[in-house]
């Protein structure tokens, strides 16, 4: 009989599961042994990336960094003088494992962790409703979250209110439609999955994203992997199914 995952997860002691966790992990990283890709989030190279449903080459063996991840990393590095300046406050919601390590190391104690569900971050945070002031960040970093919120254009509008004049947000999301397509009356699951491409998500973002963010009050530039990087480049690093344009936003 095949138990499910998640009721493994359940029936097996932490001890007992995370010692098979890091023995797969282990088994994992000899198989992918190589040097045809390069993660740049944990600089580490392998055979190649592993498959993730239909996207053959999605997850880093090492530190399981998805394209999105690795794009908007090598953007940072290429443009390393963003996290350069000292004294910095960033706000990362709902911090990414790999990336969170990172940008802990280069904003230090200025950095911010926050979430409205995930118990490990530093703040629980409703981004519709952000308590802290205005201009209170100089980085803010949202990934792949605001297709889970129902009042988008109201967390934009936050994130613009705490963002500094002189500051700047990376803001992404999956872009899976022509125009965005949204209806707050589904709340099936199985029909979200149908219409957004997953369970939890309430709408399915198109290039028009970008509008969205200017009338929040954003400048924004958009920057997709051809953009930055050549063909090989973007096999090497795992980034030719990347969904996530880079929407880099700055105040008028």
């Amino acid at each position: 009989m095949n138990i499910p995952r998640f009721h493994l997860k359940k029936i097996i002691p932490p001890p007992l599961w995370f010692l098979l966790r890091n023995v797969r992990n282990s088994v994992r990283r000899i198989i992918y042994i190589g040097n045809k890709r390069f993660c740049p989030v944990c600089k580490k190279h392998s055979r190649r990336f592993i498959r993730l449903s239909s996207r053959k080459e999605a997850i880093c063996a090492y530190c399981l960094s998805l394209e999105r991840h690795r794009f908007v990393w090598f953007y940072l590095q290429e443009n390393s003088h963003l996290l350069k300046k000292t004294n910095l406050k960033m706000l990362h919601v709902a911090p990414e494992p790999a990336l969170e390590k990172l940008f802990r190391e280069y904003i230090g104690a200025g950095y911010l962790t926050a979430d409205l569900f995930n118990p490990d971050v530093m703040v629980k945070m409703d981004i519709t409703d952000i308590q802290y002031p205005d201009e209170s960040f100089d980085v803010i970093f949202c990934s792949h979250v605001l297709e889970h919120v129902d009042d988008d254009k109201k967390a934009m509008s936050e994130l613009f209110r705490v963002l500094r004049n002189n500051g700047w947000a990376i803001l992404m999301v999956p872009i899976n439609s022509e125009i965005t397509i949204e209806d707050p009356s589904i709340t099936d699951s199985a029909e979200r999955l149908r219409l957004f491409g997953q369970e939890d998500h309430v709408r399915s973002y198109g290039p028009d994203f970008k509008q969205r963010l200017e009338q929040a009050g954003f400048k924004v530039k958009v920057i997709s992997p051809p953009d930055i990087l050549t063909n090989e480049q973007m096999i090497r690093i795992g980034v030719i199914n990347c969904t996530g344009d880079i929407f880099y936003c700055t105040k008028i």
